[in-house]
């Protein structure tokens, strides 16, 4: 038997104009027993055309997103809307509410939950919902993402699943370069990914990494507004005053080519970098030291490159443990 996911949506998602409201979520607590979890969302439409789905929040502690996504809510007036997008600045609401990566009811991470399950847990309840209901409806994901707490990227990147024939390729270049940001990252799908989820709805998903660290570059920003904007037009869901002549740059395109573009700790201890952002390295060279303060005359071990190519992200946090990803590179490829 087919389950119904329990979130409703206080606004009609079918309605022209502009509405804003919550999706609520039904939360029994000890503190509120008939309670319910307010995930903010909004939608501007009119007539037909493109839909689009803006979604921030995926991950709490990630900043940048959330921001854009409640300007333009705030900006985009209906007369210049051909089509709808929906509007999901906080889409895992409890980790985004305490500023955290993953949710603190549960532990989910809300982009390793889809397709999610209506009888699982908030996040997994989130994830259906977004999948089954939110991309069901719309032709386009934008799932604006940054380094969060504990990565920084080299300034502002794309990242979409690799196409899969000529014609996909052809569209997600043309797509790619009219967001206009420096770099975009190829990638193959990942089950439990939102962009593979609106892969399996039929709609086209860009996700961006913006800077991290926990914290707001008002400068990425910028570009990130300016290259969303003149998206928006490209696609015809956006007219009048808000669109960009052209986007913020000349898009690069670039590969990460699994686990040779990684490096990860194999100890627990203190992390020094030995290269930086924007560094273009080689297989073998010296990435990093893990030092061990905490273990008399012990020398640090050295960490290693497998593979070569541009250092695009890195741990913001000195303390390590095994398992945590120091680096990560691209390499350039011409899709």
């Amino acid at each position: 038997m087919l389950q119904m996911n329990p979130i409703r949506s206080e606004i009609d998602l079918d309605a022209d104009g502009l509405h804003s409201g919550y999706l609520r979520l039904p939360h029994s607590v000890h503190r509120s027993a008939y309670g319910w979890i307010p995930i903010p969302i909004a939608s501007v439409r009119n007539g037909e055309g493109p839909a689009v789905l803006l979604m921030a929040g995926n991950h709490g502690d990630e900043y940048e997103g959330q921001i854009l996504v409640s300007q333009l809510m705030r900006e985009i007036e209906p007369q210049w809307i051909r089509g709808q997008i929906i509007f999901l600045p906080m889409a895992n609401f409890p980790a985004a509410e305490a500023g955290l990566r993953t949710s603190p009811l549960d532990g989910g991470n809300l982009n390793r939950s889809f397709p999610g399950d209506p009888t699982g847990t908030p996040t997994q309840v989130i994830a259906d919902y977004i999948e089954n209901t939110l991309l069901a409806r719309v032709q386009y994901l934008i799932d604006l993402h940054s380094g969060g707490s504990s990565l920084v990227y080299d300034g502002a990147n794309m990242l979409a699943i690799e196409p899969r024939d000529a014609k996909e390729h052809d569209q997600l270049r043309a797509l790619l370069a009219a967001f206009g940001l420096p770099r975009a990252f190829l990638h193959p799908p990942n089950p439990v990914h939102a962009a593979t989820g609106a892969l399996r709805q039929g709609a086209i998903s860009i996700l961006t990494e913006l800077g991290g660290g926990g914290t707001v570059q008002s400068a990425l920003l910028r570009e990130a507004r300016q290259g969303l904007l003149h998206w928006l037009g490209h696609v015809g869901v956006l007219h009048g005053p808000l669109v960009p002549e052209r986007p913020p740059h000349e898009t690069r395109f670039m590969r990460v080519s699994g686990s040779r573009h990684y490096v990860y700790a194999y100890e627990r201890g203190v992390f020094e970098p030995l290269v930086e952002l924007g560094d273009t390295v080689e297989a073998g060279q010296s990435a990093a030291r893990i030092h061990f303060p905490d273990t008399p005359l012990r020398g640090p071990v050295t960490m290693r490159f497998e593979g070569g190519g541009l250092v695009v992200c890195k741990r913001a946090q000195a303390a390590v443990q095994r398992g945590d990803c120091l680096f990560h590179l691209a390499e350039p490829d011409d899709i």
